[in-house]
């Protein structure tokens, strides 16, 4: 068996291999703590970029709430009010209710086209989005709004909140990301992938779980809730931001609305599970060949963020790894 190569602290790399085996032969992690930060990964170079998937949705709950903080938009501003939708259902939701997955807008837009897609991933691994926002928006016309208030977890929903939120400030989604939340931070490796042109040298490409090659997931539209591409040291100068609350638009942490039953609020976007008698806030990620996880234990002042390019869950070894790495 040929050996994997490890980056960063090995002994960090080789627990994340364990905790991971065979079945994510390449992947990233970050352990943030009171202590210090550590950094690995395995099978590809540290610096290497991977879709985080809906992990982008965690940072446009980071750019909504910093919009709220400025003032750009309000959380009763109506998608109407920003983006040029006719009268029609999505024209009338509220960007409060988009953030907190609770606006009535299925997962995906209706239409036999997104059934297609879906199969085509399936079969052949192409990308299934890859929409202009231009598309987006005709795809919001055609979608009906259902109960609103009731909590369902939408993708649509979340491409239309990021590029309200650009749009009621004069802004593009990549700009408004580059802007409020990489450049001043300093992530040079987190960006808005919009067609496969943006992919850059370290871009990795990701696989199933029995080791199919994927096409990657980028587009305009489908940008906010899951286009961005990144890199463990990013996350990881991200997750110190959080914690030490320099990063902009934390109140996206902050639980409002419970979501899924008693143990489960939701910020903007971001989740908060009560797991042991602590607050876990935490999102995960899946495209079609990658997985990721991020969580923070704010009030233990620790963060774990798990990237892989396989498209198998990586959620219970981050939240075991965050419990690992926290004091009691």
């Amino acid at each position: 068996m040929a050996q994997v190569r490890l980056f960063g602290d090995e002994v960090l790399a080789q627990g994340l291999r364990d905790l991971l085996r065979s079945t994510h032969p390449v992947a990233a992690v970050a352990v943030v703590t009171p202590a210090g930060t550590t950094v690995a990964s395995y099978g590809a170079p540290l610096e290497s970029e991977f879709e985080i998937g809906s992990l982008s949705k965690a940072i446009t709950g980071l750019l909504y709430s910093d919009a709220l903080e400025r003032g750009i938009v309000q959380p009763t501003t109506l998608l109407g009010d920003v983006l040029p939708l006719p009268d029609c259902d999505a024209a009338r939701v509220t960007l409060g209710s988009l953030a907190t997955h609770a606006s009535g807008l299925p997962r995906l837009p209706k239409g036999s086209q997104t059934i297609t897609k879906t199969l085509e991933l399936w079969t052949r691994g192409t990308n299934p989005y890859g929409e202009t926002l231009g598309q987006l928006l005709e795809q919001a016309q055609r979608t009906p709004v259902g109960q609103v208030g009731r909590h369902s977890y939408s993708n649509l929903g979340f491409e239309l909140l990021g590029h309200a939120v650009a749009a009621a400030g004069g802004t593009t989604y990549p700009e408004l990301l580059r802007d409020r939340l990489t450049a001043p931070l300093g992530l040079a490796g987190t960006y808005v992938t919009e067609t496969v042109d943006d992919l850059r040298v370290n871009a990795i490409r990701g696989r199933t779980r029995s080791g199919r090659a994927r096409d990657s997931w980028v587009g305009e539209a489908l940008a906010p809730a899951g286009a961005i591409r990144s890199t463990a040291g990013d996350l990881t100068a991200l997750t110190e931001a959080l914690l030490n609350r320099s990063a902009p638009g934390l109140e996206a942490l902050d639980p409002v609305e419970q979501f899924a039953g008693p143990a489960v609020r939701i910020g903007a976007a971001w989740m908060i599970l009560s797991r042991k008698g602590r607050d876990i806030t935490w999102h995960n990620g899946q495209t079609g060949g990658f997985a990721s996880w991020w969580g923070l234990d704010r009030a233990a002042g620790t963060g774990v963020v798990i990237l892989s390019g396989t498209s198998a869950s990586v959620d219970r070894h981050g939240f075991e790894l965050l419990e690992a790495v926290t004091p009691t």
